[in-house]
């Protein structure tokens, strides 16, 4: 019957498309990423790229950390210059930061902190400058790459390489951001009032005080100050004289932003920023023989996972004499990523690895205390360096987490401050509350960064996105243009009012004048008369 021929037709077409490998055009993405924990998620989507049948070339430098010279998913392009972000540069600038605010909390403390990071970036740009310069003007590499005809930049904004030469090659340019070298990346490209947007570095959430205020627009100042006098490289030489060096990040095609608004504060965005947040997570996967074991020896009592980030592998023998001390009082076993020597204090509790699988161990069942808003874990926060104390208090102030200063942190204070996050139901809720509203959502984060990405390649960038407001001088940014050529109008006509008024009351007066004068002199005619 026609039923059953049409019905083996669609059959066999659902076979055909089964058997057929799917089309896809591979595009050519040249990426400029940042070493360290930058580099762990970018690469990533890199590799999603790559399944995808796109050719990858990532621009990495001789003294790279984690960005390997040869892999399956990428071929790379190395240039025998310092990036300034290599391990040692990383591991001497966080150690002397940890050392500062070792010498408590105050004032004079603070100012040393951000006198430090302040250095500490201008030395890193100095690097980043002769790492720009050596490029541009490798002749031979710069044709080598303008014959390639990569369809877009792909960077971390970070460091404004990429940004660079995605302007001078004139290519399309998509950023993997939450940061660029000089500051949050929303401040770049959307309107950011300081009355309710927190300043890296604060530590506010976006209901500010008066004070708080204060403190907003001083932290605000202080980074302009940074941007103009430690962060800005020279590149008028490749641009032109005036070239306006955050213009450079403003004219990004994409902004793929690794937050979303179930952890960020509300504020103003654009069209062409695309909340990725969470993309690297995934669902666990079963743990390696000897780690599943150890977790399933915990019992009832399950696991705490331990990890103070990619940059911070060790602490201070006291410090961690601490921690592992606190830890070993606990029913709970523990897992704690280490590279330092052995705390002196460690329970049999507690296994140091130099690596684990988070991912996996996170969504595992037994897995009570961390910080994970995908897997639902609440956390204690132990923030030491960069954005750390402004992450943490985000989460804290939803009430999935509790944050303690690691430098005035007792034995006693940390065991407290685990026993409350593991014994309260509300931590564990809040967070649960915040995995399910991060979890919702139209599309995979990851879907949602390549879809955006190979929209770029179709139509060789996404203008129509971007706003104009980054051409237009402050003034007129800020319409004050406008407002000073309305207050002049207004002016003008009150002053053509005045001016009116006050002829019209002259005359008045004059004729009034006038009038009486006849008045007296009629009566003076007519008393003579008389």
């Amino acid at each position: 019957t026609a039923t059953e021929l049409h019905d083996l037709g669609l059959w066999l077409w659902m076979a055909l498309c089964f058997l057929c490998p799917t089309v896809v055009h591979g595009g050519k993405v040249l990426v400029f990423p940042i070493d360290g924990s930058h580099w762990v998620n970018m690469k990533v989507i890199i590799e999603a790229l790559h399944s995808r049948g796109h050719q990858v070339s990532v621009v990495r430098s001789s003294d790279s950390w984690y960005i390997k010279e040869k892999s399956l998913f990428y071929n790379s392009i190395t240039l025998d210059s310092p990036s300034g972000f290599d391990e040692s540069f990383i591991t001497t600038f966080v150690a002397r930061l940890l050392e500062i605010q070792r010498e408590g909390k105050s004032f004079w403390t603070r100012c040393k902190l951000e006198i430090e990071q302040a250095e500490k970036t201008r030395e890193m740009f100095e690097k980043t400058s002769e790492f720009v310069k050596m490029l541009l003007e490798n002749k031979d590499l710069m044709q080598s790459i303008k014959n390639t005809n990569y369809d877009l930049v792909f960077t971390d904004p970070v460091a404004p390489v990429g940004a660079i030469l995605a302007n001078y090659l004139k290519l399309p340019l998509v950023f993997n951001a939450r940061w660029t070298s000089h500051g949050e990346g929303h401040f770049d490209i959307a309107p950011s009032p300081i009355s309710y947007i927190p300043l890296t570095g604060t530590q506010l959430s976006d209901q500010i005080s008066f004070f708080e205020r204060i403190q907003n627009v001083l932290m605000f100042g202080f980074l302009q100050y940074q941007i103009g006098w430690f962060v800005t490289p020279s590149i008028e030489e490749y641009f032109g004289p005036g070239t306006d060096y955050i213009s450079l990040f403003q004219a990004a095609d994409l902004w793929l932003m690794r937050v979303d608004f179930v952890f960020e504060f509300p504020r103003p965005t654009m069209p062409n920023v695309v909340y990725i947040g969470g993309f690297q997570c995934k669902p666990a996967k079963p743990l390696p023989e000897h780690l599943e074991e150890f977790v399933q020896s915990s019992g009832e009592h399950g696991v705490i996972i331990m990890s103070l980030g990619t940059f911070i592998a060790e602490l201070p023998q006291d410090l961690a004499d601490k921690v592992a001390a606190a830890f070993a009082k606990m029913p709970q076993k523990v897992i704690w990523r280490y590279k330092g020597a052995k705390p002196a204090t460690l329970g049999n509790n507690t296994l140091l690895v130099d690596w684990m699988p988070q991912n996996d161990l996170l969504g595992h069942p037994k897995t009570k205390l961390f910080e994970a808003l995908y897997h639902g874990v609440p956390i204690i926060g132990l923030p030491l360096i960069f954005d750390q104390p402004d992450n943490v208090h985000r989460l804290e102030v939803r009430g999935a987490g509790k944050v303690l200063d690691f430098f005035t942190m007792t034995e006693e204070i940390f065991f407290q401050g685990i026993q409350e996050v593991l014994n309260d139901p509300s931590y564990r809720m809040n967070m649960q509350r915040l995995s399910r509203l991060h979890r919702d959502a139209p599309m995979k984060r990851m879907d949602s960064a390549l879809f955006w990405i190979e929209f770029v390649m179709r139509h060789k960038g996404a203008a129509h996105l971007r706003t104009e407001s980054d051409r237009l001088p402050w003034y007129s940014y800020h319409s004050v243009d406008v407002m000073l050529f309305l207050a002049g109008i207004t002016l003008l006509f009150f002053m053509t009012f005045a001016a009116l008024v006050r002829c019209l009351c002259s005359r008045w007066v004059r004729a009034k004048i006038k009038c009486n004068f006849k008045k007296r002199h009629s009566f003076r005619i007519d008393s003579f008369r008389t």
